[in-house]
């Protein structure tokens, strides 16, 4: 069942799917897709807002990291409009950690 609030910052409309809370309806539909690969045996599993440490406090979540059925792992965040503060962040992870952040 899918719920919509009223759009937040950057025009983001919060949405409700599988009685989980999304900033938007394109993080929702991600997820509605990795659920569908997971079934179709594509996708082992896949974490939610996964959360890194960047150091000094700051904190950094992705949206999704993805164990695929080949093996591979995948850190997507999906984005409408990239911030600084974002872009910096994502930086800062990358840099921390050996892992690429693919935007959707």
């Amino acid at each position: 069942m899918k719920y919509r609030y009223r759009a937040g910052k950057y025009n983001a409309e919060k949405t409700i799917t599988d009685g989980i809370k999304f900033d938007s309806k394109k993080e929702a539909r991600r997820y509605s897709e990795l659920a569908l690969l997971k079934k179709a045996g594509e996708v082992s599993w896949f974490l939610r807002q996964v959360p890194f440490d960047c150091g000094g406090g700051v904190k950094y979540r992705l949206d999704f990291m993805i164990f695929w059925t080949s093996g591979e792992v995948t850190f997507e965040d999906v984005k409408g409009f990239k911030t600084a503060t974002y872009k910096m962040k994502k930086k800062l992870v990358e840099s921390k950690y050996p892992i690429e952040i693919t935007e959707v």
